[in-house]
């Protein structure tokens, strides 16, 4: 007997949007529905999984490839799919949010590919998951424009050919969607609302254009979380008859956990695998979540201390070049989140100088391609990949077979010789509370103190203040990392906020509640899986 339909889902306390009804159609919400019937129950599996993985970390201080997949790893014969032309050629991508004004300049960037990011760069206002679907579908269709109101400048796209590949990112499988709910009154998980209106409204939409429905996949901590994905894409393409392997799935390798299974990551999505990718703050994010307990040897300095050359991160970025190319599947870079200045060309000579390095190396090490957070950094890594691949799309022929990365050397913190200090608690609560502030009013990508920052910038900030006061780190000037020394640098940060703004900016925004959540989550005893949690809660 086949399943009953599944009942409509219910839009919950969202304010109607302007031209919402082409995005929630019956027939959108029924995929997304089924999605959620069939999977979400795996999905409440796995959180669970992470959670009891979580805890034997705790116990035992140590990580290892796993045992019970020796044999994916050891086999040689298997490889991805090959690359789709649209995505043979990587080597710059941008990223950034679906609202109007970036998806234009996103895809007009000169950039072979934009993440276009529903997940960490964008808060997920109701507004914001729905007008972003509508703007991509919009830009498939070329009838997007915009006007900036306050310039008067007007955005409009270049010819196809000179457009970026768009890469789509869901949320991570943690955040539910509150306004999109089950009969039962359950919510649907964020990631499916995203893929399931997504693909439903744009697969055949993109086949047509030459193109596919690409994704990345953020937060994955196993194989068996990747598993799940394929699961998804094999019934996705099902249902709206599409060939199996028209979708293409890059995964962000942005936990540690997912660090020790690459192969098997790949090996699960082999039909729809396009590459790894190597995300730097939510790594170390994950770094400090998992062995928070485990003392001074995992104590992480300063984060703009740890920089790729660290010989933990390099070991990591080297396993995901040889694993990804041993498989043939892309292996993509981090981010140069600098934004550049219109006012202190100093300030952008050094900055670019740091990229070009940063660049060079990557596509040095044997990277397919990198990231960059604005259109000005894309020539620079373009130059930096050019000087490499030449006119190959991508460097795949290189094996790397030089790399041998031991269990230990992912989680040898302590091999970096640098320490926290007392600059870094400021910078971290200061980038802390200003990030929380602008996200609590809907935006999800901020530039302060010209970087590009997102939710990964403040879940390593909030992290490593609760792991300098709970591991009983003293700063560089004596001072223990205290609750009250904390308290103390957040007031200060506040009033400083409140003096450079003034009175009516400060009072329009919501900085005491940013200020307030930034403590909760750096002080509480109890460590939240992830900030953006609670703030879903505050969101307004």
């Amino acid at each position: 007997m086949s399943a009953p339909a599944p009942s409509p889902l219910a839009i919950v306390d969202a304010e109607p949007l302007p031209r919402q009804e082409e995005v929630l159609t019956d027939a959108a919400l029924a995929f997304v529905a089924e999605l959620h019937r069939r999977f979400t129950p795996r999905r409440d599996e796995l959180l669970g999984r992470r959670a009891e993985r979580r805890a034997e970390i705790a116990r035992t201080s140590a990580l290892d490839f796993l045992p019970e997949t020796a044999a994916v790893r050891a086999d040689d014969s298997w490889r991805v799919a090959p690359a789709p032309a649209a995505l043979n050629d990587r080597r710059v991508e941008i990223t950034g949010p679906t609202d109007r004004k970036m998806t234009i300049n996103a895809l007009n960037s000169g950039a072979k590919v934009w993440l276009a990011d529903f997940e960490d760069a964008s808060a997920p206002t109701w507004e914001n998951v729905i007008l972003g679907q509508l703007n991509l579908t919009d830009a498939y269709e070329r009838r997007i424009d915009f006007t900036d109101e306050r310039t008067g400048k007007s955005y409009a796209l270049k010819d196809a050919a000179e457009l970026a590949t768009v890469v789509m990112r869901p949320r991570g499988w943690h955040l539910n969607e509150r306004h999109l709910t089950d009969e039962h009154g359950t919510p649907v998980p964020g990631a499916l609302v995203d893929f399931g209106l997504y693909f439903f409204h744009n697969a055949q939409r993109l086949v047509d254009l030459g193109k596919g429905p690409y994704f990345y996949l953020p937060k994955t901590e196993s194989h068996l979380e990747a598993r799940l994905w394929n699961e998804i894409f094999v019934f996705a393409q099902d249902y709206v008859g599409l060939p199996q392997g028209t979708v293409r799935a890059t995964v962000l390798i942005e936990t540690i956990t997912a660090a020790y299974e690459m192969e098997e990551i790949l090996y699960e999505l082999r039909e729809h695998a396009s590459g790894l990718n190597a995300g730097r703050w939510d790594y170390l994010f994950s770094i400090v979540k998992n062995f928070r307990d485990g003392g001074q040897k995992f104590v992480l300095p300063d984060r703009n201390a740890v920089t790729m050359t660290a010989p933990f991160m390099r070991a990591y970025t080297e396993l995901l070049v040889r694993t990804c190319h041993k498989r043939g599947a892309h292996a993509i870079g981090g981010m140069a989140a600098f934004i550049p200045s219109r006012k202190d060309a100093e300030v952008n000579k050094v900055a670019f100088e740091k990229v070009r390095a940063d660049k060079d190396r990557e596509a040095g090490d044997g990277f397919d391609g990198s990231w960059v957070a604005h259109p000005d950094l894309v020539p620079i890594a373009l130059e930096s990949f050019d000087k490499v691949l030449g006119d190959k799309p991508n460097q795949k022929d290189r094996l790397r077979e030089d790399v041998s990365v031991a269990a230990g050397d992912l989680i040898a913190i302590d091999s970096l010789d640098a320490k926290p200090t007392y600059d870094g608690l400021v910078n971290a609560v200061q980038v802390g509370i200003r990030y929380i502030e602008a996200w609590l009013r809907g935006l999800g990508a901020v530039a302060i103190f010209n970087l590009m920052e997102d939710a990964a910038t403040a879940e390593i900030s909030r992290s490593q203040i609760w792991q300098w006061i709970n591991a009983g780190v003293v700063f560089d000037n004596g001072k223990p990392a205290t609750a009250e020394l904390t308290r103390e640098v957040a007031a200060a940060e506040l009033a400083a906020i409140r003096a450079e703004i003034g009175e009516d900016a400060f009072a329009a925004g919501t900085w005491q509640e940013a200020h307030d959540l930034l403590l909760q989550v750096s002080l509480d005893a109890d460590y939240a899986d992830f900030l953006t949690l609670p703030a879903y809660e505050r969101l307004r």
